[in-house]
This record gives C-alpha cells, sequence and structure tokens, in this order.
C-alpha cells in the first residue's frame, strides 16, 4: 500500500510522520491524492465519503468549482503582496452585514493567531490577567490555554515547554454549570479579563450549552466588566449566518474565527464591538501583526464561499443533518444500542456512552477502544471520519441522499462490529 510506504517515508522527516497529532492513527493514516465534492480519493485509489472535511473548513465540499476559479484568477495576480487589498475590505463589510457582535475584522492566519489576539486584547481592555475556560475546550495551540481540562482550580499545563507561569491565570471550570461560575465571579471577578467559550464544544464532538446557560453568561459578564468571547471557528457561518450568537440570539464582546471563513485556505479572524478593536495597533496600542494577515488568496476563497452561504443553504443542511443524525439513531435501536447522537445542523457525533453528555465529564464516560473499532470498520468500508471519539463530524452541501444513505449502512456495521466487545 503506498499509503503505508509513505507514512514510513514521512517518519524520518516528519515528527509521527504528520504535521498534526490528530492526523495519526493505527496502523497508519492514509496520504490523500484529491478530493471533490463529498470525496477525499487517498494514493492508493480508494475513494470515501468523507466526514471530515479537513476537521470544518469544506462546508461547500471539496474543490467547490466557483471557489477554485476565483482562487485560480487570484493566482494569476499574485499570491502575496505586503499590502492592503481591496478584497479585504470587502471580506471584512460580509463578516460585519452577517455576526451581530462584529463592527470590525482583523483578519489573522489561524484559529489560534484569533484566540490568542482575543485573549491580548480582552486583558488590555481590563487591565486584568486571569481568563476562564471550559474543561474540555479547544482554543487552540498556544500557551495560555493548552490547559489540562478536569479541574476547577488554576490550570496546569497540558504540553511540556508550557511553563506554569504561562498558565497560572487560566482557570478551569465545567460546561453548563451555572453555580460555578457564579460562584467564581463572586470570589475573583474583579480579576477575571474575559471568559472564552466555544458556545457550542466542538472539540470534544459535540456538546451544546444547556437552554439559558449562553444568556446566563452573558448577564454575568455585562454585570461584572468581564469580557465574553465566542471561539466560532467551528460554528462560525456553519450553523447560521451569523454563526452560533445569530443562533442562539447572544451578542458576545468579541468572536474569533477560521475554517469555512478562508474556503479551505489557512484564515483566522478576531472581531468585535468596535471600542475594543479599535485598541488593536496601529488605531491603538495593543500589538497584533502578521505577514500573510489579509492574504489574498485566502480572502478570495472566503468570500467566494461565504457568497453562497443563504438562507437556502442553511435550510438544506439542517435537512441533510436531520436525516442523517435520525439515521444514526435508528441504527442504534436496531441494535439496542443506548449511545447518544449529538448534533446540530451540518455538525454530529456518536459519543459511545449510555450517559447524556453535556460536559466534559460526561464525554469521557465514552468507550474510547470501541471507538477505535468504529472508526476503523467504517474507514474500511468507505467512510472517513475523524479518528478519535472527540472530534466533531461535519456534512458538507455535496453530501448526497445516497452518501447518507450508504453511510448509514456502513455505520450500521461498525455498530454491529463493536456491539459485543
Amino acid at each position: 500500500m503506498k499509503s503505508e510506504e509513505l507514512f514510513n517515508e514521512s517518519k524520518k522527516f516528519l515528527p509521527g510522520g504528520v504535521d498534526s497529532p490528530v492526523r495519526a492513527y493505527k496502523p497508519y493514516p492514509f496520504f490523500a491524492e484529491r478530493a471533490k465534492g463529498s470525496k477525499i480519493i487517498d494514493v492508493d485509489g480508494k475513494t470515501y465519503i468523507d466526514y471530515c472535511l479537513a476537521y470544518g473548513p469544506m462546508v461547500l465540499g471539496h474543490a467547490n468549482p466557483d471557489v477554485m476559479a476565483d482562487v485560480i484568477l487570484q493566482l494569476k495576480n499574485g499570491s502575496a503582496y505586503g499590502v492592503p487589498t481591496e478584497k479585504e475590505i470587502e471580506l471584512a463589510k460580509m463578516v460585519v452585514k452577517k455576526v451581530p457582535c462584529a463592527d470590525m475584522v482583523r483578519f489573522v492566519n489561524s484559529g489560534t493567531e484569533a484566540t490568542m489576539s482575543a485573549i491580548r486584547l480582552a486583558r488590555a481592555a481590563t487591565t486584568r490577567n486571569k481568563i476562564v475556560k471550559f474543561e474540555g475546550s479547544y482554543h487552540g495551540a498556544h500557551d495560555y490555554v493548552l490547559v489540562k481540562s478536569g479541574s476547577g482550580a488554576m490550570g496546569l499545563p497540558d504540553s511540556p515547554g508550557v511553563p506554569e507561569e504561562t498558565t497560572k491565570n487560566t482557570i478551569l471550570v465545567p460546561f453548563n454549570d451555572e453555580d460555578v461560575l457564579l460562584d467564581l465571579v463572586k470570589d475573583h471577578g474583579d480579576s477575571i479579563a474575559a471568559i472564552i467559550i466555544e458556545p457550542i464544544m466542538g472539540n470534544i464532538g459535540f456538546i451544546p450549552p444547556k437552554k439559558g446557560y449562553l444568556e446566563f453568561l452573558r448577564k454575568l459578564t455585562s454585570e461584572n466588566d468581564i469580557i465574553l468571547i465566542f471561539d466560532e471557528v467551528i460554528t462560525g457561518f456553519r450553523i447560521a449566518e451569523g454563526g452560533a450568537q445569530e443562533y442562539f440570539g447572544v451578542t458576545p464582546d468579541l468572536v474569533t474565527f477560521g475554517k469555512i471563513l478562508g474556503g479551505g485556505f489557512p484564515i483566522g479572524a478576531l472581531a468585535g464591538k468596535k471600542e475594543l478593536m479599535e485598541m488593536i495597533a496601529p488605531s491603538g496600542n495593543v500589538y497584533q501583526a502578521g505577514t500573510f494577515n489579509g492574504n489574498p488568496i485566502s480572502v478570495t476563497a472566503g468570500l467566494t464561499t461565504l457568497k453562497q452561504l443563504n438562507h437556502s443553504f442553511y435550510s438544506e443542511m439542517n435537512l441533510k443533518g436531520e436525516k442523517l443524525r435520525d439515521g444514526i439513531r435508528d441504527v442504534l435501536v436496531e441494535n439496542d444500542l443506548n449511545y447518544q447522537v449529538a448534533g446540530l445542523s451540518s455538525m454530529f457525533q456518536v459519543y459511545l456512552t449510555e450517559k447524556e453528555v453535556w460536559n466534559y465529564e460526561d464525554a469521557k464516560t465514552a468507550q474510547i477502544d470501541k471507538f477505535t473499532h468504529y472508526f476503523q470498520t467504517l474507514l474500511n468500508n468507505g467512510v472517513f471520519i475523524p479518528p478519535a471519539q472527540f472530534e466533531c463530524c461535519f456534512l458538507s452541501l455535496m453530501h448526497s441522499d445516497d452518501d447518507i444513505q450508504n453511510t448509514l449502512e456502513i455505520i450500521d456495521k461498525g455498530m454491529k462490529t463493536i456491539k459485543n466487545l
């Protein structure tokens, strides 16, 4: 198998043979050669129905013709300039029009850069140091948020090389628990700069907020002069035109984006209220910079992508998501399994646990060993999902009814495989 040969070669030059740890799984990952629509094809010629979709960006499917045509045209005019372009203004206007909290935008290169910059801005605006994040949440691989979950106190670094001093101001709390936050803010509110939250936790599978929880957060932060940051790197432009803040009707102070915003190319963005955003250099003194900020290729792809995300798009994605999730539930009933099916719109995950999942501790009850067998069965039968229980799966506009029906038949095989393990 060529993928196996490439992986063995790759391990000589790339740590672990991959450029991101989520891409590694046993015995070896397949290597992609091309992708189109809902399918990804590996170097050995095998085709998979793709529900990973590059971990979320490819909401229109792979190689969308309009995106590719506009990117090719832009490439002919240059790939980077180091000076502003008109398209940056056009994309910023589109974000401002769609996103409730967005008065101004700063384009960066990744979700990690966006959340790092949002935290810096919140600390500058409040002259406070502490931030609150939620157990099991992921806000990129920078030091301030790379903190172990499962603790209600000050966090310890989740990776060697991150000094404890860096994370001593990062406080972890459980998701969907109002009482813990009330007590925390009561005792330490005057030292908390920001609460950063995935409004839907999408890096632990899929965990939605309980009814009223985001409203509670908005009220609590407003009353205590704490900046509320929504990390919508995953949910941004996926579940509604204005993201989760539009869907749930809760407006944060700042929001971060990535993935879909770049239409398949590297991008990130920080957006928010004008009085905060104008603190960023050069209009203010909060420093943020990047050689590829507002890169014309990514901006072009993002523009062409967002123009296609209208009301009919979201209606269609909701129907596709409901059909797939309902079908998975039917498979579970037929196999006498009480696992949890979670999701919204084009997002979904199956937790291999009988416990309802509302936070990180609930998610950890899932049977990871069984999930590995489930993943391998799907992969061997031509369905590719992220290879970890604690990732989210995604649908694209290009997933057909036949794709969904074939997937459900293969999921049934997967469930039968693990049923008696």
